[in-house]
């Protein structure tokens, strides 16, 4: 199985949009978010992946087929109590292509391209993605992260230093 993780050029935006589709259905399971008048959940920030500085997209591909997406940005400086961090927004794969190690090997992926602090989010709700973001920074990190909440997320966050 051939995997490769990549950032999309300006043309390939209309599939990272149609996999935020898929991504956003299956998280309604946890939100309650509904369609708009066309069907469609949208993704309002779609846009600044292209435009706007210290955002990363990135597409999954196994064996040539979309398999899923990571939404990334840098969290700039707010004060220097709270330095800048990586935040990883939104990370999908695709239910055909669970639990066969592709999530796991994209977010390793991702995380060796930028030596930073990262914080990864789940929501508390989202049972699934706490466990797999815990045993994925885990393994990652041999156990080296901290787990906390914070006023303005509604569940746990891990946060973690790349080297």
């Amino acid at each position: 199985m051939k995997i490769e993780i990549f950032q999309p050029i300006v043309e390939q935006k209309e599939i990272l949009k149609n996999l935020l589709e898929l991504y956003q259905y299956d998280f309604s399971e946890f939100e309650s978010e509904d369609v708009d008048e066309n069907g469609l959940f949208g993704y309002k920030y779609l846009d600044c992946y292209w435009d706007e500085p210290n955002h990363y997209p990135f597409l999954f591909q196994v064996d040539g087929k979309y398999a899923g997406f990571a939404l990334v940005r840098k969290i700039p400086v707010e004060d220097t109590s709270n330095p800048s961090y990586m935040k990883m927004c939104e990370f999908f794969v695709m239910r055909k292509y669970r639990k066969e190690g592709i999530g796991k090997r994209a977010a390793f992926h991702i995380f060796n391209l930028f030596q930073d602090t990262w914080e990864v989010g789940e929501l508390e709700t989202n049972l699934p993605a706490q466990k797999f973001w815990r045993e994925v920074i885990s393994e990652y990190t041999n156990n080296n992260y901290s787990e906390f909440y914070r006023d303005q997320w509604p569940g746990p966050i891990q946060r973690f230093v790349t080297v």
